[in-house]
């Protein structure tokens, strides 16, 4: 791993990962799926599939989320902790499941078309009815 290394885990700390290099910028996504995956929306970094180390992948269970998109947990205590696109170089890391500090932060709200009622956005940070180049 690089000399700057970022580390997260689990609720129940059977997986554990490790993020080399510096963490990207970080969004909200505000989709109906990511609400009912995390509780509410869910904050997460796109990293490049050779920055990220797994220990503990056999406790990573998938779910397909729709045709080409999954979504990986901890199948011992059900922490959501990826979101994986088909035939991306990426892979998308829950912010919650890192241990801080991070040293990034949210630049960008997405899918705000579809949030919930029963919070505001009042951040000041741009925010994209879909993603952004799509609105």
């Amino acid at each position: 791993m690089s000399e700057e290394a970022h580390r997260g885990h689990c609720l129940c700390g059977a997986v554990r990962f490790e993020v080399s290099g510096t963490m990207p910028e970080a969004s909200a996504c505000h989709c109906s799926i990511c609400r009912r995956t995390t509780g509410h929306y869910e904050a997460g970094v796109d990293v490049g599939r050779d920055q990220l180390t797994i220990s503990g992948e056999e406790a990573v269970r998938w779910y397909r989320s729709s045709p080409e998109v999954r979504r990986g947990f901890c199948a011992t205590c059900g922490s959501p902790l990826f979101f994986d696109r088909d035939g991306a170089d990426w892979i998308g890391i829950n912010l919650g499941a890192f241990d801080t500090p991070t040293g990034t932060r949210l630049a960008q709200h997405i899918f705000v078309g579809d949030k919930g009622d029963y919070y505001e956005i009042a951040d000041g940070l741009p925010q994209y009815r879909t993603v952004p180049g799509a609105d």
